[in-house]
């Protein structure tokens, strides 16, 4: 090749190459660890900071129809499993997820409709339970004592 045109295109290479987006990867949606800990982090404060989107993102794994409410003192969110209605399915993702993301939380009770765990000590504790509602669908609740 000739030198000069080496040149050009190293040049041109130079300039074009910074310019192109970086790519976009499966896992740039919602965190569900980023999630989980938002929540849990605002259970003192009984969820004030909290909006319904803040618990989509632990569904987002499994299921696209989650519904987040604070209620009472809880933050809940239910949803549908995505994979042909294997809602145990489901809720052992979510259980992972949460012991993954959450490794100061005790895991006391593992069953196949219900997880539960929960953070501190009596008196000032934040459960977090994920269990079945019926065959298809998940409901995950987090609360304050």
């Amino acid at each position: 090749m000739n030198p000069p045109i080496i040149r050009i295109l190293a040049l041109c290479a130079a300039i074009v190459i910074p310019g192109i987006p970086l790519a976009a990867h499966a896992d740039d949606s919602a965190s569900p660890c980023a999630a989980l800990k938002r929540i849990v982090a605002a259970a003192p404060q009984h969820f004030a900071s909290l909006s319904p989107d803040d618990g989509r993102a632990v569904a987002q794994p499994y299921g696209d129809d989650a519904q987040c409410v604070t209620s009472g003192g809880s933050f809940q969110c239910v949803w549908s499993a995505r994979d042909a209605g294997s809602g145990t399915n489901a809720l052992e993702g979510v259980g992972a997820d949460i012991a993954s993301c959450l490794p100061d939380a005790t895991h006391d009770v593992n069953s196949p409709g219900r997880q539960h765990f929960y953070l501190g000590q009596r008196g000032s504790r934040t459960e977090i339970t994920a269990q079945t509602d019926g065959s298809t669908r998940v409901k995950l609740s987090v609360s304050h004592q």
